[in-house]
């Protein structure tokens, strides 16, 4: 990280969470964020579901909620960027405060509830994406007060599929009441079934491969549920995990103790557990985005060892700022090197095998 790059962190890490990161959107959006102008590494790049990734690091769902910084994201060195998540219906979320530092442990609480512009606005800030240096996914919730789930992420998909290189279905986030539910076997099934159906109509062509996020809270029985019905649905990937609802005994933050879901580093093991499992369910025939705890390259590489084809990040940028990704690109290299690998997708599910 350069001095003024540490000086903004620095700066930014004293005000209020969600007041820090809107500023962060807004710069960005205006085109303040910095570049990353050094050349991808060939050994990082792949294609998965057809499409190109520079590099398999993206960011999470959640950093740039309403699509306002997606260009700029890109431009800090990220693989692909994934916005949202977006509801038909713009909604504020939760009360304040509802973002929460937890600076000793490297972790994040949150309880935002899905506070976005909506689909109308969103869709208006992707008509014009263009050619963009990596995929973009959309990633889709539904609104608190609805009553029909299905119908919520049936009219995501009709507005925004026709937008995205890749669309998520988000049935993990903890503060939507009720959301979790649907990755039970019926209701996931049913719910795949009516976005599939619009998405056919949506993007008859070619359509968007269709995503899962799931949560890490989840019984043995759950995760079997969730694979079984991942491969007899075809859909064409999951994404694991979400935040989780657990508190480590380890946690020393003031704000530990706050309600909604734990990221960052805590999260590391517990997920990327889940993702080795995942990929055994799902007998390595989907491809995976290995998310929770990544903050340097040798966690992407475990992540990647354990089943992902991809990897996203979020809560590590607000402790190490945009360097962070450079840098885990560049240990992610080595280490693949290290261990013989002449490629990324070599090494997916490695330590499975």
């Amino acid at each position: 990280m350069t001095n003024s790059s540490s000086v903004i962190m620095a700066g930014l890490r004293k005000l209020a969470p969600e007041t820090a990161h809107r500023l962060t959107i807004r710069a960005l959006a205006v085109g303040l964020g910095p570049r990353d102008r050094s050349p991808e590494d060939p050994i990082l790049e792949s294609s998965v579901w057809g499409r190109r990734f520079p590099n398999p690091v993206g960011i999470a769902a959640g950093f740039d909620k309403n699509a306002e910084a997606y260009r700029a994201v890109l431009r800090l060195g990220f693989g692909f960027a994934e916005i949202g998540s977006v509801t038909p219906r713009p909604q504020a979320g939760n009360p304040k405060p509802r973002l929460f530092r937890l600076t000793e442990d490297r972790a994040v609480i949150n309880r935002m509830g899905f506070n976005n512009d909506g689909i109308e606005a969103v869709a208006r800030r992707l008509s014009n994406r263009g050619v963009l240096p990596g995929p973009l996914g959309v990633n889709l919730g539904k609104n608190k007060d609805s009553a029909d789930a299905a119908a919520d992420y049936v009219r995501g998909v009709q507005a925004l599929a026709r937008h995205a290189d890749y669309l998520v279905v988000n049935v993990s986030s903890p503060n939507t009441p009720g959301l979790r539910t649907l990755q039970g076997r019926e209701p996931l099934a049913a719910l795949i079934e009516a976005v599939k159906g619009a998405r056919a109509e949506a993007c008859p062509t070619v359509p968007p491969p269709l995503l899962v996020k799931i949560a890490p809270d989840l019984q043995p029985e759950d995760k079997a549920d969730i694979a079984a019905v991942a491969l007899a649905s075809g859909i064409d990937g999951l994404i694991v995990s979400n935040t989780t609802l657990a508190r480590p005994a380890s946690l020393r933050g003031a704000d530990r103790g706050e309600a909604g879901g734990l990221s960052g580093a805590p999260l590391f093991q517990p997920s990327t557990e889940l993702l080795a499992e995942m990929y055994r369910l799902t007998q390595g025939r989907l491809p995976l985005i290995g998310v929770g705890g990544i903050a340097s390259g040798a966690d992407a590489y475990a992540k990647i060892r354990a089943g992902a084809s991809l990897v996203q990040l979020y809560s590590a940028l607000v402790f190490e700022g945009p360097g962070l990704v450079r840098r885990i690109k560049r240990e992610l290299a080595q280490n693949l090197r290290r261990d013989g690998f002449s490629s990324l997708s070599q090494a997916v599910g490695a330590g499975r095998r």
